[in-house]
């Protein structure tokens, strides 16, 4: 080791308290690259191994081939594996209890789709020959039909066809029945004897109102002839983006009929042939590594360029004795690379460990969240590892390269002369005398201050803004992307759903004063019509309009109205939750109602989920109300409702309508005024209850035995939400306070040091006479200064960085734009407190040096 590299280690030695504070923010950068690629790679591990356990590991499926057909798939290179699979038809089941299942449905599979599909054994083994077969344990649990293991059944095997039509029927569609009378009939078309060997749980494909219980057969492929038509699932060799092309110029090569992809698998693989999504992934992807990289940038540069600032005096000496530009940019370089193989392996380990830690804790509650069953698990990829290597290490040399060609320009004389960080004029320091007149000559003095040492200013106003940046973007980005969760699952904001089909809804409210609800609301609902002013239609219907302008009459779009009636109690609580006048609200002579005017909906034709206003108008306006007469099919006028309030707030229980649609809210009585007894059996009632303990609520109402009420616990599916929401927390959080303490380390790091190098500068101000008093004005002062000019900057960067966040969630997600103002409140705040008591932090541990000592300090 040189001379220059044995001096850098010496001066890091002697600098512990920065060395620290710099390998701590490496290490925390570090981690969080690591975890982010660990998390990205465990999770679509664990979504691939979901996916596999419910559907099966294949990848592209050809339906309907041939045995020439077959013999090409398994001879192209692409092809891994190859599963044979033949839907054999329908049996009907002896003695079958549910009428809703009469049918036995017999599949087939090679050897390799026993391995590649979800069946699992509860008893005996797998068919083995073509007369074997394995039987759901459902038949005997659920149909009542006693199946063993040894017996024998002779099935009369055909397909499912409605009466009158020559289309067959598919499992996926449910027993055709009209009136409990059944519609369908099964035309046989075959004789087989088969023997079980084995019994099995239901197989996860198998619909619930599937109609028949599956039966799994073995198939000899070797064993088909020319006339045969099986489907033909691949695993391949290599997933990637080309396998939709490879698959369609497959398939028009060898005239296959039809191709399907196994979606839900390859996009776990990154493959997708949906652009938008892709763009959204890989777009939100490099915000997100943007924003740690930056964070940890200008962690690490501030520290290396206050390094370069201490030891210019160094580099000018080494200049006077020999030493090279290149000897002198190397030493920073080398600082950075001691610094570099001492925190990325530990920051590596500390990723993995703090993913291990929190996949632990995650595990417990993540079936519930996503509805798996497997397990999240740490998986750690050579890839993963070099990736977070690389840009630790590229964060690294970036940070080092202007501090390192900054070391290599010092000369001698300057950096003797100490004339590298200060260049001072009179334009330069000069300030407004309005500022002495109002906060006094502290402030001036520490304005002058800032602007004498323009770079360490300048470098912590950077470590500030980039603070500010850091936190906006990510809670906007948090706040959005439970935002777009919202948006694309359903919101369920109630346990459970009492349904009558009587609109009197005195016996409803009398079910809700059960011991367990802890809230309750009556809803009465009738859909009606109306027609709205083009003027004042949703957005995305005028794409509509342009298709086919016949759709509007006399200027107006057709509307579908949403009309809901809650009771008294739970209609005054929402509106004064949405602030409207309420009293206009209860009078039924002036029939006056709430609008919920937005509304969320899935474009068909991109998949996207948008947000958007459903009608364009202002409080006043009013609405026709049309009741559909169904056996003139004429829309009958019932009365008028006037907009008495807008709001996107939804009262519980309510689903809101499409695009297209009115919800429209009104007091109980104010419904039976409009609806007129003519619409009353129409009407639909329903009762929406929070319950302490759903399952005892639910069990209550069941033992009430009336047969005109319906009982639907959501209570799970809104769990399933909630967990969501919760695992979503835990990672969003954990990223926040990452990114939180490297902005503090930062913060605290430049402020701390830039004070400690201004020793000599507080004590020439003591020197001549001023007090501590005067002194902690000056200070407070620069603190206000320091928060003030990061704000002027920080806040419309962030800005930016939302613009650039919002965008890339529009590919997927369109809804308004709205600024974090609680965020940015809190960022204001948080700006202040930690640039103030950072400040008096390190000028506690200067006050008391001695001035005569501190005069003597040669570093400016």
């Amino acid at each position: 080791m040189n001379i220059i590299y044995k001096l850098t280690v010496r001066h890091l030695k002697e600098n512990k308290r920065r060395t620290l504070v710099t390998i701590i923010g490496v290490i925390i950068s570090v981690a969080m690259v690591t975890s982010v690629a660990t998390l990205g790679v465990s999770f679509l591990d664990l979504m691939k191994r979901q996916t596999i356990e419910n559907d099966g590991e294949w990848h592209i499926q050809y339906l309907d081939v041939n045995k020439d057909q077959i013999e090409a798939i398994e001879k192209d290179k692409e092809t891994k594996r190859l599963i044979i699979s033949n839907d054999r038809g329908y049996a009907l089941l002896k003695n079958s209890k549910n009428e809703n299942k009469p049918y036995l449905f017999i599949k087939e599979f090679n050897e390799h789709g026993f391995k590649n599909f979800p069946i699992e054994l509860s008893k005996g083994r797998l068919p083995q020959s073509q007369n074997e077969v394995i039987i759901s344990e459902e038949i005997t649990s659920d149909a009542d039909v006693d199946y063993v293991i040894g017996d024998k059944i002779k099935m009369d095997i055909g397909e499912r066809f409605l009466v009158g039509n020559e289309q067959p029927l598919f499992q996926n569609e449910p027993l055709q029945k009209n009136e409990d009378k059944q519609t369908e009939i099964l035309k046989v078309e075959t004789t087989e004897t088969y023997k079980v060997v084995g019994i099995i749980k239901r197989p996860t494909w198998e619909p619930t109102w599937s109609p028949g219980y599956t039966v799994i057969s073995f198939m000899d492929e070797k064993m088909l002839d020319e006339t045969d038509s099986v489907d033909a699932s691949v695993v391949l060799n290599n997933v990637n983006d080309s396998l939709y092309q490879h698959a369609e110029t497959f398939k028009n090569q060898y005239d296959i009929k039809k191709v399907l992809f196994n979606d839900n698998l390859l996009r776990y693989y990154g493959v997708t042939d949906n652009n938008r999504l892709r763009t959204t992934f890989f777009s939100l992807a490099g915000i997100i590594l943007g924003i740690i990289i930056t964070g940890s940038v200008s962690l690490i540069y501030n520290a290396f360029a206050i390094s370069v600032s201490e030891r210019s005096k160094h580099f000018g000496m080494l200049s006077s004795i020999g030493a090279t530009k290149n000897q002198k940019r190397n030493s920073v370089f080398f600082e950075g690379a001691i610094i570099g193989a001492i925190s990325i392996p530990v920051g590596i380990i500390a990723g993995i460990v703090g993913m291990t830690v929190t996949f632990w804790f995650i595990n417990s509650f993540i079936e519930g969240a996503l509805g798996v069953t497997e397990k999240l698990q740490v998986i750690v990829t050579p890839i993963s590892i070099l990736v977070a290597s690389f840009i630790s290490i590229l964060t690294i040399f970036i940070s080092t390269y202007l501090p390192a060609r900054k070391a290599s320009k010092v000369s001698a004389i300057d950096a003797i002369r100490q004339t590298q960080d200060v260049k001072l004029s009179g334009k330069i320091v000069k300030t407004s005398k309005l500022i002495r007149k109002l906060f006094g000559i502290e402030a001036e003095i520490g304005l002058k201050n800032l602007k004498r040492n323009k770079r360490r200013y300048q470098a912590t106003i950077f470590s500030l803004v980039i603070s500010i940046v850091l936190f906006l973007s990510v809670t906007f980005f948090i706040s959005n992307l439970t935002k777009s969760m919202e948006l694309s699952h359903e919101r369920v904001n109630f346990d459970i759903r009492v349904s009558s089909n009587s609109e009197n809804s005195d016996e409803l409210k009398s079910i809700a004063k059960s011991k367990y609800v802890t809230e309750s609301i009556v809803v009465k609902h009738l859909p009606l019509n109306t027609w709205i002013d083009e003027s004042m239609i949703a957005e995305g219907l005028h794409e509509q309009i342009k298709i086919d302008k016949n759709i509007l009459k006399d200027g107006k779009y057709p509307y579908l109205i949403y009309l809901y009636g809650l009771d008294e109690k739970s209609f005054q609580d929402y509106a004064k939750e949405v602030g409207a006048d309420l009293e206009k609200l209860e009078n039924p002579d002036n029939p006056t109602a709430i609008i919920i005017d937005k509304v969320s909906y899935e474009e068909p034709n991109t998949n996207r989920f948008i947000e958007t206003k459903t009608i364009n108008t202002e409080p006043g306006l009013m609405i026709d109300l049309y009741a559909m007469n169904y056996d003139t099919e004429e829309q009958v006028f019932l009365d008028k409702v006037k907009i008495g309030a807008l709001t996107d707030r939804v009262p519980m229980g309510i689903d809101t309508s499409e695009i297209g649609g009115l919800d429209v809210i009104v007091t109980e009585r104010t419904m039976d005024t409009l609806i007129k007894e003519q619409d009353e059996g129409d009407v639909s009632a329903n009762l929406f209850m929070n319950s302490s303990d759903p399952m005892a609520t639910q069990e209550e109402i069941e033992d009430l035995k009336q047969s005109d009420l319906y009982v639907h616990n959501v209570y799970q599916n809104r769990q399933k939400v909630r967990q969501l929401v919760m695992l979503m927390s835990v990672f969003t959080y954990g990223f926040i306070a990452l990114i939180t303490s490297i902005s503090i380390a930062n913060i605290i790091n430049t402020i701390s040091t830039s004070i400690s190098l201004r020793k000599r500068e507080f004590a020439m101000l003591k020197s001549v006479g001023m007090t501590p008093k005067g002194f902690n004005k000056m200070i407070n002062y620069e603190s206000i200064f320091y928060g003030m000019k990061a704000l002027f900057y920080g806040l419309p960067i962030s800005i930016a960085m939302m613009g650039l966040i919002y965008w890339s969630l529009r590919n997927t997600f369109e809804y308004g734009f709205a600024l974090p103002w609680m965020g940015i409140i809190y960022a204001i705040i948080a700006i202040f407190i930690l640039v103030s008591s950072t400040m008096l932090y390190s000028i506690r541990k200067v006050k008391n040096e001695n001035i005569i000592d501190a005069l003597k300090q040669e570093n400016i």
